[in-house]
Protein backbone atom coordinates (compact mmCIF):
# COMPACT_ATOMS: atom_id res chain seq x y z
CA UNK A 1 0.00 0.00 0.00
CA UNK A 2 3.26 2.18 0.48
CA UNK A 3 3.04 3.82 -3.55
CA UNK A 4 -1.15 4.06 -3.01
CA UNK A 5 -0.47 6.53 -0.19
CA UNK A 6 -2.61 9.93 -1.00
CA UNK A 7 -0.52 12.39 -1.26
CA UNK A 8 -1.80 15.40 0.65
CA UNK A 9 0.90 17.88 -0.12
CA UNK A 10 0.78 18.56 -3.18
CA UNK A 11 -2.58 17.48 -4.22
CA UNK A 12 -2.22 16.23 -7.56
CA UNK A 13 -5.07 15.52 -10.51
CA UNK A 14 -4.47 14.71 -13.65
CA UNK A 15 -6.43 12.63 -17.02
CA UNK A 16 -5.25 9.49 -18.15
CA UNK A 17 -5.32 9.40 -22.26
CA UNK A 18 -4.37 9.41 -25.54
CA UNK A 19 -4.72 12.77 -27.82
CA UNK A 20 -6.45 14.77 -24.84
CA UNK A 21 -4.36 18.10 -25.77
CA UNK A 22 -7.74 19.85 -26.53
CA UNK A 23 -9.66 18.16 -23.53
CA UNK A 24 -11.99 20.92 -21.31
CA UNK A 25 -11.17 18.64 -18.38
CA UNK A 26 -8.19 21.17 -16.69
CA UNK A 27 -10.49 24.19 -17.04
CA UNK A 28 -13.20 22.95 -15.71
CA UNK A 29 -11.32 21.59 -12.64
CA UNK A 30 -9.31 25.00 -12.45
CA UNK A 31 -13.12 26.66 -12.47
CA UNK A 32 -14.28 24.26 -9.91
CA UNK A 33 -11.91 24.97 -7.01
CA UNK A 34 -10.34 28.62 -8.58
CA UNK A 35 -7.34 27.04 -9.11
CA UNK A 36 -6.65 25.48 -5.46
CA UNK A 37 -5.07 22.11 -6.94
CA UNK A 38 -3.31 20.79 -9.84
CA UNK A 39 -4.56 19.24 -12.97
CA UNK A 40 -2.71 17.52 -15.19
CA UNK A 41 -3.08 15.57 -19.05
CA UNK A 42 -0.76 12.58 -18.94
CA UNK A 43 -1.38 12.00 -22.04
CA UNK A 44 0.56 9.10 -24.67
CA UNK A 45 -0.51 6.06 -26.20
CA UNK A 46 1.24 3.47 -23.41
CA UNK A 47 -1.48 3.02 -20.47
CA UNK A 48 1.02 1.36 -18.21
CA UNK A 49 3.81 3.96 -18.12
CA UNK A 50 0.75 6.61 -17.42
CA UNK A 51 -0.46 4.28 -14.57
CA UNK A 52 2.59 3.87 -12.94
CA UNK A 53 3.20 7.39 -13.07
CA UNK A 54 -0.65 7.83 -10.80
CA UNK A 55 0.26 5.32 -8.63
CA UNK A 56 3.81 7.43 -8.20
CA UNK A 57 2.30 10.85 -8.08
CA UNK A 58 -1.08 11.47 -8.00
CA UNK A 59 -3.74 11.54 -5.86
CA UNK A 60 -6.18 10.73 -8.51
CA UNK A 61 -7.12 10.40 -11.97
CA UNK A 62 -9.86 10.76 -14.26
CA UNK A 63 -9.05 8.03 -17.29
CA UNK A 64 -10.33 8.45 -21.25
CA UNK A 65 -10.44 6.76 -24.45
CA UNK A 66 -8.81 4.55 -25.12
CA UNK A 67 -7.80 3.23 -21.71
CA UNK A 68 -11.05 2.82 -19.66
CA UNK A 69 -11.08 -1.21 -19.86
CA UNK A 70 -7.36 -1.23 -19.03
CA UNK A 71 -7.99 0.80 -16.25
CA UNK A 72 -10.36 -1.73 -15.66
CA UNK A 73 -8.44 -4.67 -15.74
CA UNK A 74 -6.23 -2.62 -13.00
CA UNK A 75 -9.23 -2.60 -10.91
CA UNK A 76 -10.12 -6.40 -11.03
CA UNK A 77 -6.80 -7.08 -10.04
CA UNK A 78 -5.89 -4.28 -7.67
CA UNK A 79 -9.44 -5.71 -5.76
CA UNK A 80 -8.40 -9.19 -5.64
CA UNK A 81 -6.04 -8.33 -4.27
CA UNK A 82 -7.41 -6.57 -1.78
CA UNK A 83 -6.45 -3.17 -2.54
CA UNK A 84 -9.18 -1.77 -4.29
CA UNK A 85 -12.92 -1.73 -4.74
CA UNK A 86 -15.55 -1.07 -7.49
CA UNK A 87 -18.28 1.02 -7.51
CA UNK A 88 -21.56 -1.14 -8.67
CA UNK A 89 -22.40 0.86 -12.50
CA UNK A 90 -17.96 0.51 -13.02
CA UNK A 91 -18.68 -3.09 -12.36
CA UNK A 92 -21.34 -3.30 -14.66
CA UNK A 93 -20.09 -0.89 -17.74
CA UNK A 94 -16.80 -3.08 -17.25
CA UNK A 95 -14.87 0.22 -17.95
CA UNK A 96 -13.82 3.00 -15.34
CA UNK A 97 -12.44 6.24 -15.77
CA UNK A 98 -12.10 7.13 -12.26
CA UNK A 99 -9.24 6.07 -10.00
CA UNK A 100 -9.08 7.43 -6.35
CA UNK A 101 -6.83 6.66 -3.89
CA UNK A 102 -8.12 6.36 -0.41
CA UNK A 103 -6.46 4.67 3.13
CA UNK A 104 -8.10 1.31 2.10
CA UNK A 105 -6.87 1.33 -1.40
CA UNK A 106 -8.11 2.60 -4.56
CA UNK A 107 -11.55 3.41 -5.51
CA UNK A 108 -12.23 2.55 -8.73
CA UNK A 109 -15.91 4.21 -10.19
CA UNK A 110 -17.61 5.23 -14.09
CA UNK A 111 -18.92 8.83 -13.91
CA UNK A 112 -20.20 8.51 -17.44
CA UNK A 113 -22.92 6.60 -15.50
CA UNK A 114 -23.63 9.09 -13.29
CA UNK A 115 -23.37 11.84 -15.55
CA UNK A 116 -26.03 10.31 -18.12
CA UNK A 117 -28.56 10.46 -15.46
CA UNK A 118 -28.01 13.80 -14.12
CA UNK A 119 -28.17 15.02 -17.58
CA UNK A 120 -31.36 13.19 -18.41
CA UNK A 121 -33.02 14.58 -14.97
CA UNK A 122 -31.38 18.25 -15.65
CA UNK A 123 -33.57 17.53 -19.61
CA UNK A 124 -37.25 16.10 -17.58
CA UNK A 125 -36.86 17.93 -14.15
CA UNK A 126 -35.39 20.79 -14.75
CA UNK A 127 -35.75 22.13 -10.86
CA UNK A 128 -34.41 18.65 -9.68
CA UNK A 129 -30.86 19.24 -9.94
CA UNK A 130 -30.36 22.35 -7.92
CA UNK A 131 -33.12 21.26 -5.44
CA UNK A 132 -31.44 18.12 -4.37
CA UNK A 133 -27.87 19.40 -3.98
CA UNK A 134 -29.03 21.69 -1.76
CA UNK A 135 -30.95 19.41 0.35
CA UNK A 136 -28.24 16.29 0.32
CA UNK A 137 -24.95 17.16 -1.02
CA UNK A 138 -22.45 15.19 -2.16
CA UNK A 139 -25.53 12.41 -2.18
CA UNK A 140 -27.03 14.26 -4.80
CA UNK A 141 -26.65 11.66 -7.63
CA UNK A 142 -28.00 9.05 -5.82
CA UNK A 143 -31.14 10.72 -4.56
CA UNK A 144 -31.73 11.99 -8.13
CA UNK A 145 -31.41 8.11 -9.50
CA UNK A 146 -33.97 7.43 -6.82
CA UNK A 147 -36.03 9.68 -7.73
CA UNK A 148 -36.03 8.30 -11.62
CA UNK A 149 -36.77 5.00 -10.75
CA UNK A 150 -39.85 5.77 -8.51
CA UNK A 151 -41.51 8.34 -10.84
CA UNK A 152 -40.69 8.15 -14.69
CA UNK A 153 -43.11 4.74 -14.99
CA UNK A 154 -45.84 7.30 -13.04
CA UNK A 155 -45.45 10.32 -15.14
CA UNK A 156 -45.11 8.70 -18.69
CA UNK A 157 -47.85 6.55 -18.10
CA UNK A 158 -45.82 3.56 -19.22
CA UNK A 159 -42.22 1.57 -18.97
CA UNK A 160 -40.37 4.48 -21.01
CA UNK A 161 -38.29 3.31 -24.00
CA UNK A 162 -34.80 4.23 -24.61
CA UNK A 163 -32.71 4.08 -27.54
CA UNK A 164 -28.77 3.28 -27.27
CA UNK A 165 -26.83 4.12 -30.48
CA UNK A 166 -23.51 2.98 -30.48
CA UNK A 167 -22.09 -0.09 -28.40
CA UNK A 168 -18.30 1.30 -27.44
CA UNK A 169 -17.49 2.09 -23.87
CA UNK A 170 -19.91 5.54 -24.11
CA UNK A 171 -22.82 3.06 -25.41
CA UNK A 172 -22.40 0.63 -22.78
CA UNK A 173 -22.36 3.44 -19.27
CA UNK A 174 -25.57 4.78 -21.62
CA UNK A 175 -27.01 1.19 -21.94
CA UNK A 176 -26.39 0.70 -17.91
CA UNK A 177 -27.97 4.33 -16.78
CA UNK A 178 -30.84 3.76 -19.14
CA UNK A 179 -31.60 0.26 -17.57
CA UNK A 180 -30.96 1.66 -14.02
CA UNK A 181 -33.61 4.52 -14.47
CA UNK A 182 -36.30 1.82 -15.15
CA UNK A 183 -35.91 2.62 -19.26
CA UNK A 184 -36.71 -0.43 -21.46
CA UNK A 185 -33.38 0.20 -23.37
CA UNK A 186 -32.89 -1.18 -27.20
CA UNK A 187 -29.11 -1.15 -28.26
CA UNK A 188 -28.35 -0.49 -32.22
CA UNK A 189 -24.27 -0.45 -33.61
CA UNK A 190 -23.24 -0.21 -37.14
CA UNK A 191 -21.86 -3.69 -35.96
CA UNK A 192 -24.68 -5.63 -35.12
CA UNK A 193 -22.61 -8.66 -33.59
CA UNK A 194 -21.80 -6.01 -31.12
CA UNK A 195 -25.25 -5.00 -29.51
CA UNK A 196 -25.92 -8.61 -29.37
CA UNK A 197 -22.72 -9.47 -27.60
CA UNK A 198 -23.54 -6.53 -24.96
CA UNK A 199 -27.51 -7.51 -24.76
CA UNK A 200 -26.07 -11.81 -24.09
CA UNK A 201 -23.91 -10.02 -21.48
CA UNK A 202 -26.20 -8.10 -19.07
CA UNK A 203 -29.41 -10.62 -19.44
CA UNK A 204 -30.99 -9.13 -16.26
CA UNK A 205 -31.39 -5.62 -18.52
CA UNK A 206 -33.15 -7.34 -21.03
CA UNK A 207 -31.70 -5.29 -23.99
CA UNK A 208 -33.28 -5.84 -27.39
CA UNK A 209 -30.65 -5.39 -29.91
CA UNK A 210 -32.33 -3.64 -33.09
CA UNK A 211 -30.58 -2.84 -36.96
CA UNK A 212 -28.98 0.76 -37.75
CA UNK A 213 -31.32 0.34 -40.84
CA UNK A 214 -34.29 0.85 -38.12
CA UNK A 215 -32.97 4.10 -36.87
CA UNK A 216 -35.49 6.38 -37.83
CA UNK A 217 -38.30 3.85 -36.81
CA UNK A 218 -36.80 3.36 -32.99
CA UNK A 219 -36.45 6.91 -32.58
CA UNK A 220 -39.63 8.06 -33.14
CA UNK A 221 -40.98 4.93 -30.29
CA UNK A 222 -38.77 6.37 -28.25
CA UNK A 223 -38.77 8.41 -25.05
CA UNK A 224 -35.07 8.66 -24.71
CA UNK A 225 -32.36 8.66 -27.49
CA UNK A 226 -28.60 8.71 -26.19
CA UNK A 227 -26.35 8.69 -29.04
CA UNK A 228 -22.76 7.78 -28.64
CA UNK A 229 -21.32 7.72 -32.66
CA UNK A 230 -19.01 10.29 -33.14
CA UNK A 231 -20.35 11.34 -36.20
CA UNK A 232 -23.93 11.49 -37.81
CA UNK A 233 -25.40 8.63 -39.76
CA UNK A 234 -27.33 9.67 -42.73
CA UNK A 235 -30.71 9.06 -41.05
CA UNK A 236 -30.18 11.75 -38.93
CA UNK A 237 -30.40 14.14 -41.59
CA UNK A 238 -33.44 12.81 -42.66
CA UNK A 239 -35.78 13.41 -39.34
CA UNK A 240 -38.26 15.73 -39.21
CA UNK A 241 -40.48 17.36 -36.43
CA UNK A 242 -42.76 14.47 -36.67
CA UNK A 243 -40.25 12.02 -35.65
CA UNK A 244 -38.92 14.27 -32.98
CA UNK A 245 -42.61 14.89 -31.74
CA UNK A 246 -42.57 10.77 -31.32
CA UNK A 247 -45.83 8.85 -30.58
CA UNK A 248 -46.68 10.55 -27.20
CA UNK A 249 -47.72 14.35 -27.22
CA UNK A 250 -47.62 14.48 -23.73
CA UNK A 251 -44.24 13.60 -23.13
CA UNK A 252 -41.33 14.98 -24.90
CA UNK A 253 -38.62 13.21 -25.97
CA UNK A 254 -35.05 13.34 -24.68
CA UNK A 255 -32.25 13.05 -26.97
CA UNK A 256 -28.76 13.12 -25.27
CA UNK A 257 -25.22 13.25 -27.34
CA UNK A 258 -22.07 12.30 -26.25
CA UNK A 259 -19.96 14.48 -28.71
CA UNK A 260 -19.77 17.96 -27.59
CA UNK A 261 -17.17 19.19 -30.08
CA UNK A 262 -18.74 18.03 -33.90
CA UNK A 263 -22.35 16.99 -32.70
CA UNK A 264 -24.54 14.95 -34.95
CA UNK A 265 -27.81 17.12 -33.73
CA UNK A 266 -27.21 20.40 -35.22
CA UNK A 267 -28.32 23.07 -37.51
CA UNK A 268 -31.34 22.10 -39.34
CA UNK A 269 -32.05 18.52 -37.22
CA UNK A 270 -31.88 20.86 -34.03
CA UNK A 271 -34.31 23.08 -35.63
CA UNK A 272 -36.38 20.30 -36.26
CA UNK A 273 -35.69 18.67 -32.90
CA UNK A 274 -37.05 22.26 -31.83
CA UNK A 275 -40.29 22.30 -33.66
CA UNK A 276 -40.89 18.71 -32.40
CA UNK A 277 -40.68 20.01 -28.40
CA UNK A 278 -37.39 17.40 -28.44
CA UNK A 279 -35.42 18.29 -25.37
CA UNK A 280 -32.05 18.31 -26.15
CA UNK A 281 -29.16 17.00 -23.73
CA UNK A 282 -25.91 18.02 -25.53
CA UNK A 283 -22.62 16.33 -24.76
CA UNK A 284 -21.12 19.45 -22.81
CA UNK A 285 -24.19 18.79 -20.51
CA UNK A 286 -22.76 15.65 -20.40
CA UNK A 287 -19.29 16.28 -19.52
CA UNK A 288 -20.09 18.84 -17.06
CA UNK A 289 -22.43 16.59 -15.13
CA UNK A 290 -19.62 14.01 -15.10
CA UNK A 291 -17.00 15.98 -14.17
CA UNK A 292 -19.33 17.55 -11.04
CA UNK A 293 -19.99 14.27 -9.58
CA UNK A 294 -16.16 13.18 -10.72
CA UNK A 295 -14.24 15.58 -9.04
CA UNK A 296 -16.54 15.40 -6.04
CA UNK A 297 -15.29 12.09 -5.68
CA UNK A 298 -11.70 12.57 -6.09
CA UNK A 299 -11.18 15.56 -3.90
CA UNK A 300 -13.34 14.97 -1.34
CA UNK A 301 -14.87 18.79 -1.54
CA UNK A 302 -18.26 19.49 -3.62
CA UNK A 303 -17.10 21.58 -6.57
CA UNK A 304 -18.27 24.99 -7.73
CA UNK A 305 -20.81 24.38 -10.44
CA UNK A 306 -22.15 27.29 -11.25
CA UNK A 307 -18.00 28.23 -12.10
CA UNK A 308 -17.70 25.35 -14.29
CA UNK A 309 -21.33 25.82 -16.10
CA UNK A 310 -19.60 29.83 -16.74
CA UNK A 311 -16.28 27.86 -18.20
CA UNK A 312 -18.83 25.42 -20.40
CA UNK A 313 -20.01 28.53 -22.17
Amino acid sequence: MGDMHIKEDPALFGLIGTGIGESRSPELFRAAYGGQWAYDLLDGTDFLPLWKRFLEEYRAVNITAPFKQDAFAQAVQLTRDGFGSISGPCFKIRATNLAVKTPEGIRFDNTDFSGIILSVAEALYPDLIPLCYERFGDRSPVKIHQFLRENLAEDYGYTPQALIVGCGGAGRAAAVAAAEMGFGTALMNRTPERAQQLADEMPEYGFIPVPLSDFRASLRECDLVIYTLPEAIPAVGELTAEDFAGENAAVRKVVLEANYKTPAFSGAVRERMAEGRCRYAGGRRWLLWQAVTGYGTMTGTLPDRAAMEDSMQ
